[in-house]
């Protein structure tokens, strides 16, 4: 080699190290397993490093889809998952899971390519707060890495770069003790008391401290969407089959990593006594206080649970609650349920059942869709690695399952064996059926005659599975449903979505509620 063609300061026969491997070796390092990702210059070298590490890579097809999936490993595993993405579009598009995942305070590193330092002044990319640490401690949630293209490619000697040790857990604070006393006091005092869950009991792994609250004290719970199987479903303590009345007529309610966001109604009346005592308890302190003034107030690791449980009559013709009635039958009780769409999640919320801890993903606090198959994608992995074997169920809306239906190749290509259900209505929350379709366009045009939230009428989404490989059933009947379930559960090596037609005007059936107090228990 040419004397002027070293490196700089470089002596001959020294080991080199590549930028992308530096970066991938700190991944590793941090115990970063799983990376998500849509490749191209300059983050392409990055990802071939990682695997050479042996984190996963997963090639997604969309960085919005990767970016749900990596921060679904982060809420999965407790250590944040990588969303790789190339500079412009490629990080806009992460936004949306970079949100998400703030919302949800689910642990996340998106790292991105950006242009040479030398253009830094020139309109480089804004960054954002760095590092694992920043992710994983005090309320989780996404943070950014930026990476100069230079960075990238750049060959250092490889004694020369120092790696930081691995971030350990984040410390588990604990509440003052007067006000844990001051709390013990007024659940006492309270003749209707209610605990409610929230999803950041289920991410600090509070199921055993939170049964033993429930069944000691003999507490009602309520468990909010994904704090659903911190305590089984089918526990007696749970009043989720009379959700609405509970949170009525409870006079002292107590959140554990529960906010009282529009999921909860903010707190106010009608949908609670005017004079209702709140307990607060959470891990970040900007959150206490927040819409109603809390009686008492503690600061740190969630340290109770919710449950819930609501029967549904069977019903025909097929509609939701005839669905769920028979999907419920078969599901295996340690399967990852992951939930999206309009009357599919919360209908299917109230009759799928949970009984493990952070098993079940759904929209969350921002009401996102799309993120069901990257969310099972992840679920998926994490259940390869972890647990052979177990399975992942993914209910999807069928407008919901269009955001990100694509996805399904990316199932396929890594041979994922997870089991699509498409709950279709035709429509955004109501769709109409084929015959009705048809004369409303025999004089107008789709785009001034078709109502806003009308898809096409008996759309074969099960053809898209079996485009890439992966098994396709459209079922119509009960019958067809438990035949199909039980074909897909029993396949363990192949993915399979089951198109589950319905009653095109089907929506959310009235309910029948009771109060269950401690005395009735």
């Amino acid at each position: 080699m040419p004397e002027g063609n070293r490196a700089e300061g470089s002596d001959w026969g020294e080991e080199r190290v590549s930028g992308a491997a530096v970066i991938a070796q700190a991944l590793k390092t941090q115990d970063v397993q799983y990376m998500f990702g849509v490749v191209g210059f300059p983050v392409t070298e990055i990802a071939v490093a990682a695997q050479q590490l042996g984190i996963r890579y997963i090639g997604m097809r969309n960085e919005q889809a990767a970016c749900y999936a990596a921060s679904a490993i982060g809420y999965l595993t407790s250590r944040p998952g990588v969303c790789l993405v190339v500079s412009g579009p490629g990080l806009i598009h992460a936004l949306g899971g970079m949100a998400n995942a703030n919302m949800n305070c689910w642990p996340l590193i998106v790292i991105a390519g950006s242009s040479e330092r030398s253009q830094e002044t020139m309109g480089a990319f804004q960054e954002f707060p760095q590092a694992v640490r920043s992710s994983i401690y005090g309320r989780p949630g996404a943070c950014y890495i930026d990476i100069p293209a230079d960075l990238v490619i750049l060959q250092e000697n490889v004694n020369s770069v120092k790696y930081k040790e691995c971030c350990m857990p984040p410390p588990i604070s604990m509440a003052e003790t007067s006000a844990v006393c001051m709390a013990a006091s007024v659940i006492r005092s309270a003749k209707q008391p209610l605990l409610i869950i929230g999803k950041g009991a289920a991410y600090a792994h509070a199921e055993d401290s939170i049964r033993k609250l429930v069944e000691q004290c003999n507490l009602p719970f309520l468990p909010t969407p994904m704090g659903k199987g911190v305590v089984p479903d089918s526990h007696p303590n749970c009043v989720g089959a009379a959700r609405s009345r509970a949170l009525q007529s409870a006079d002292v309610i107590m959140l554990f990593g529960a906010r009282l966001n529009w999921i909860l109604h903010f707190g106010l009346p009608p949908r609670y006594q005017p004079d209702v005592k709140f307990i607060q308890v959470d891990i970040c302190a900007e959150e206490l206080g927040n819409n109603v003034k809390p009686a008492v107030t503690l600061l740190g690791d969630v340290n109770a649970v919710s449950k819930q449980e609501l029967a549904s009559r069977k019903s025909l013709p097929m509609n939701y609650y005839t669905v769920f009635y028979h999907v419920q039958e078969q599901l295996p009780r340690d399967c990852f349920v992951i939930s999206e769409g309009a009357n599919t999640m919360d209908i299917g919320r109230t009759v799928l059942q949970n009984y493990l801890p952070r098993h079940r993903l759904d929209a969350g606090t921002f009401g996102t869709m799309g993120v069901g198959l990257g969310f099972a994608i992840a679920a998926a992995l994490v259940a390869k690695d972890k647990s052979p074997g177990q399975r992942v169920i993914c209910v999807e809306g069928d407008s919901a399952f269009g955001f990100s239906g694509m996805e399904v190749e990316t199932i396929c290509r890594y041979n994922l064996p997870i089991i699509l259900l498409v709950v279709n209505n035709n429509g955004i929350y109501q769709g109409f059926n084929a015959d009705t379709w048809k004369e409303m366009l025999n004089f107008q045009d789709a785009t001034t005659a078709s109502p806003p939230m009308c898809l096409l009428p008996n759309s074969h989404y099960e053809q898209v599975m079996s485009a890439f490989g992966g098994k396709g059933y459209f079922v119509q009947t009960p019958e067809e449903l438990q035949n199909s379930l039980r074909q897909t559960l029993a396949d363990t090596s192949t993915p399979s979505l089951i198109n589950i037609m319905i009653e095109p005007q089907s929506t959310r059936k009235a309910q029948d509620f009771h109060w269950l107090t401690r005395s009735n228990m």
